[in-house]
């Protein structure tokens, strides 16, 4: 089995049906309970450009590309990952909020998701179209990488991403990388509202902060968004 395929069986496996009601436990769901959107301030963190990346079919695209009542969630993922705890867990959970999000008319229109490869040697935007084709994406869901590790070095310094490659005798590359899980809550300015790593990361929790965020931003979107 190829990495790739490996990853997207995991991925699978994290993953499950995205249901209200559904009773069983599942990898990626909230383990406390979750305050009421908008009952809390998310003050940014830090803030980072609309970098210029590669969709995936080659074509130029924005990192952020947000409208003003838009705000986006950026993972950082590499599709040579096998650690179950690692861009899987990330892409599990991410597939169930994209399935959420869909589901939601007013959160269609102002959430978006971009999953970033910082392997682009390996990860190039055709490797990125089959990830698409695999998690089938439902809500604005868009896989981005970039032409070379140089053009994508910027983009992990500004959000702090950490992607250190492993090498194995001599100078050969193994493909693979020690990184932690980050996921990232980005507002339409730039501002780095949030952070999540493992532990710390369920589709529910994104979806809390991602209400609380845009009602914070537009206040006439108060009790629209609320749930």
């Amino acid at each position: 089995m190829t990495r790739e395929l490996a990853l997207l069986a995991i991925v699978a496996a994290f993953a499950g049906p995205v249901l209200a009601h559904e009773a069983a436990p599942r990898a990626g769901a909230a383990a406390f309970v979750l305050p009421e959107p908008g009952s809390y301030e998310l003050p940014p963190i830090a803030h980072v450009a609309d970098f210029a990346l590669q969709d995936e079919t080659g074509a130029p695209a924005p990192l952020l590309d947000l409208a003003p009542d838009q705000v986006a969630i950026v993972s950082f993922v590499y599709t040579r990952c096998s650690d179950g705890r690692g861009c899987p867990a990330a892409l599990a959970v991410l597939q169930r909020l994209d399935r959420a999000v869909a589901a939601d008319a007013t959160l269609a229109a102002r959430v978006r998701i971009a999953t970033v490869s910082f392997d682009p040697v390996h990860d190039t935007p055709v490797r990125m179209a089959d990830l698409r084709r695999a998690l089938a994406p439902r809500s604005q869901w868009r896989f981005l990488t970039a032409r070379t590790p140089d053009e994508i070095a910027p983009v992990l310094a500004a959000f702090g991403q950490d992607a250190l490659p492993l090498v194995g005798d001599g100078e050969n590359a193994l493909g693979l990388y020690r990184h932690v899980l980050k996921v990232f809550l980005v507002d339409a300015r730039g501002a780095v509202r949030n952070v999540y790593s493992s532990g710390f990361l369920s589709p529910e929790l994104l979806l809390v902060d991602a209400r609380t965020v845009l009602q914070t931003e537009s206040p006439t979107l108060v009790g629209v968004i609320g749930h």
